[in-house]
């Protein structure tokens, strides 16, 4: 085909992805599936008749869609919300994907026959939950915000040490020596998340000190530097997963000019990155050998979501303070996505026996397993008596530096629940060296006096010194959350 029919069916497929949002968002869904299916439907089997069987193609792509949606689920993951969490995370993402390999593995071998290296590769390959399933639907729920934090956290986490294994598994042919794996995962790990940590801490002075020309540029920098950790990392032989994530999760929660418009901009190239590689993975999956692989996908998902999930979720939690309903919801909310089927690429690129039919039951088990799991979460938190008390008072803050003056000039949005509706200017007492200059409401601005109300909806330009800017933001957070007498409350906005 021309050129020009490649642009148009390329648009075409992306604004039909766009649309098909809306209705997995009313049915609780995530997109994926919509995605997947229009790969289907334009595929060999289609009216289309695109035949896609590059293997190798389809992973180089999968693994860098994989980095681009980790890396918007850093930038947009708030730290002060899953910072309690992390510890249970990590311990889940680790000990309980390896319980989580070993159940679907010896199931896989007693219930469908498979032989130890493919069923140890299905179990590695269906282990990790999915970054961005896990977004989309659970933040939309009223969840707690320490489960929210354990699970956003765990499918950030859990992709690295599956990667290691689902690679030592694919390369050799024989049992791979337990104590050289742990060995390596360990070092894979821990330099990973010192090449993330790193590289963002080292982006950030410069970012905060450097005035770029145009705004548009730091959302670019600060995608372009999660990027560049994955690489680092890669050339390191450390995992580049997880300093991906972690580069993103520091720079998304550092204090950085125009950081609302970052998070805008690396959740657009996410939905451009997921809408890409699904559609592609439906393309190379073949519809005639999906049906024969039905029942042997059922089987295993079956295990996977009432025994594998739960045993592991159950006992990688001991220690935790987490109530018996967390820990079921948490199990049925370990939602699986692109990236099992991105990781099924792996043995089919190695030519590791069975390979095919390891992609097409993986396949299968993400469609039908999300389509019974994703519907059903707000009725599984409300068994669960999961209901967040939470109220949403965080202020929108965006800053731009004003490097000749050194000061910033912040523009905070007033959220409809805001504490700080009815307060007056003076009673903020923003520390010396900040000021509220101006304030939009309905659309028209003015010069505030110190007794000026504000208002729900109103958005303040606030200026105020580089040495003042990280208490004038605690202040204002704090007031927010607890009001005028937020301190009297020992709320310090933190």
């Amino acid at each position: 085909m021309h050129l020009d029919i490649w642009l148009l069916l390329g648009s075409t497929l992306v604004l039909s992805a766009i649309l098909a949002v809306r209705l997995s968002h009313r049915a609780g869904l995530p997109s994926l599936l919509v995605y997947m299916g229009l790969g289907l439907l334009i595929g060999e089997s289609g009216p289309l008749h695109i035949n896609f069987e590059d293997v190798e193609l389809a992973h180089m792509l999968g693994f860098a869609a994989l980095v681009l949606i980790l890396a918007e689920g850093g930038v947009t993951t708030d730290w002060r919300r899953v910072r309690s969490a992390v510890p249970a995370a990590i311990v889940v993402s680790t000990i309980g994907t390896l319980i989580s390999i070993v159940i679907v593995a010896l199931s896989a071998m007693w219930l469908i026959g498979m032989d130890w290296r493919p069923a140890f590769l299905l179990g590695a390959v269906l282990a990790p939950t999915d970054a961005a399933a896990v977004f989309s639907v659970l933040r939309r729920l009223p969840l707690p915000s320490r489960l929210c934090g354990l699970l956003e956290a765990e499918s950030g986490f859990n992709d690295a040490p599956v990667v290691i294994i689902v690679i030592a598994l694919s390369t050799h042919a024989t049992a791979p020596n337990l104590a050289e794996l742990f060995g390596l995962m360990v070092y894979e790990l821990a330099a990973g998340a010192v090449v993330g940590v790193a590289i963002a801490w080292l982006g950030a002075q410069g970012l905060r000190r450097i005035a770029l020309p145009a705004s548009g540029l730091y959302p670019i920098a600060v995608l372009s530097l999660a990027v560049a950790s994955y690489g680092v990392a890669s050339l390191m032989h450390a995992s580049g997963f997880l300093a991906v994530y972690v580069a993103a999760l520091v720079l998304g929660n550092s204090r950085l000019p125009h950081r609302p418009a970052t998070r805008g901009f690396a959740e657009g190239i996410a939905w451009l990155a997921q809408i890409g590689v699904f559609v592609m993975l439906g393309l190379l999956a073949s519809p005639s050998e999906l049906p024969g692989q039905i029942v042997p996908a059922l089987l295993i998902g079956f295990v996977l979501l009432l025994v594998a999930r739960p045993v592991s979720v159950a006992l990688s939690t001991v220690g935790f303070k987490m109530s018996w309903g967390e820990k079921i919801f948490a199990s049925w909310a370990g939602l699986r996505g692109a990236v099992p089927i991105i990781l099924a690429t792996i043995p089919m690129v190695q030519g590791v026996e069975q390979s095919g039919r390891i992609f097409s039951i993986v396949f299968t088990i993400v469609v039908v397993f999300t389509l019974l799991q994703g519907p059903t979460l707000p009725l599984a938190a409300r068994l669960c008596r999961l209901n967040s008390d939470e109220q949403t008072r965080e202020l929108d803050v965006e800053a731009a530096p004003l490097e000749e003056l050194h000061a910033d000039l912040l523009e905070v949005r007033i959220p409809a629940d805001s504490m700080l509706s009815g307060v007056e200017i003076f009673e903020l007492r923003l520390p010396p060296g900040a000021s509220v200059t101006l304030i939009v409401r309905n659309g028209s601005s003015f010069v505030p006096e110190p007794t000026t109300p504000l208002q729900a909806g109103d958005t303040l330009l606030v200026v105020t010194t580089d040495a003042v800017r990280e208490a004038a933001e605690r202040r204002l957070r704090a007031v927010s959350r607890k009001g005028r007498l937020a301190g009297w409350f020992g709320e310090t906005g933190t």
